[in-house]
């Protein structure tokens, strides 16, 4: 069965070079995030990576991850595809989209609508510029078929030692099912864990880093729901479609989520100051023997 996973990119700097935090190489080998994902990911069954990037970065982005990813990838039978966010699609979702004078992207859920076409098989989303582990695009491969899912992350294993984080946290029944997803904003450590404005929460709490596992289904969804969505905006210029929003929406009309819980660490740099501890983190790693220095030469 093919196995497609969906890499968020478009949110990628339009001048490539220092600053651009997707693009910083995080291990002594030159290699970056979306390496080790995208390694992941073929390791775990998948074998089609579609990147979902704007027509301004296209060249830039072929010429420093798209074309060389394609040439390691492509002798493994991994199909690379792409596909482009733009502002402009909307109107052909709905004419009358009030998005004039806009300049921000329309979400996460457009994004995905991007690869209408692109899309044909089961498939997962996951952000260009997280370390999400080899467990969660195993669980994720296996699970991959006819239902919903998303993986989860043990919040503790996603904080950062320099400042707060935004993360989606999970309510999850018994049977392991997903019951809705509250949006935390600046949840920070302390030391007895974590804590929002001086209240704690609990770090065991599981939490979506926007992995999420959909039906090939799941195109008709978005193309139903954006002409919705852009007719009804709040605020032309700030709402978005975004797949959590979605996801809310989804639940209270009856869909099963999973959530397929990880104790893997998530590592990523959202403060210029996480670097140095991601990049000894996946020193580490190649250490312990987890990857090879040369990433995916035992692919």
């Amino acid at each position: 069965m093919k196995k497609t996973l969906a890499i968020l990119a478009a949110g990628i700097g339009s001048r490539f070079g220092g600053g651009i935090k997707q693009l910083e190489p995080i291990d002594d080998h030159g290699h970056i995030i979306i390496d080790y994902s995208i390694h992941d990911a073929i390791a775990a069954g998948f074998n089609k990576i579609v990147f979902i990037i704007r027509h301004d970065i296209e060249a830039d982005f072929k010429s420093v991850i798209g074309d060389r990813i394609a040439s390691i990838v492509g002798p493994l039978g991994v199909e690379i595809a792409y596909a482009y966010q733009e502002l402009s699609d909307a109107y052909k979702y709905c004419p009358s989209a009030p998005i004039e004078g806009r300049n921000k992207p329309l979400g996460t859920g457009q994004a995905i609508l991007a690869c209408d076409g692109l899309i044909d098989s089961p498939f997962a989303v996951i952000n260009a510029d997280d370390y999400y582990g080899k467990e969660g695009f195993v669980k994720a491969a296996s699970f991959l078929g006819d239902s919903y899912g998303l993986v989860g992350y043990v919040l503790k294993n996603t904080l950062s030692d320099n400042g707060g984080v935004t993360r989606g946290i999970c309510s999850v029944d018994a049977s392991g099912s997903l019951t809705g997803i509250a949006e935390t904003k600046n949840i920070v450590k302390t030391p007895t864990g974590a804590a929002v404005d001086g209240t704690p929460v609990d770090v065991e709490s599981l939490v979506s880093m926007n992995f999420w596992c959909y039906p090939a289904s799941f195109m008709d969804v978005l193309r139903e729901g954006f002409p919705r969505f852009l007719s009804s905006m709040s605020d032309p210029m700030k709402s978005e479609y975004l797949l959590p929003i979605i996801a809310d929406a989804q639940l209270h009309a009856g869909t099963k989520f999973t959530v397929l819980p990880t104790s893997d660490k998530w590592f990523g740099v959202t403060y210029k100051e996480d670097k140095p501890a991601v990049m000894e983190s996946f020193k580490s790693l190649i250490a312990s023997g987890a990857y090879s220095p040369d990433l995916f030469g035992d692919l």
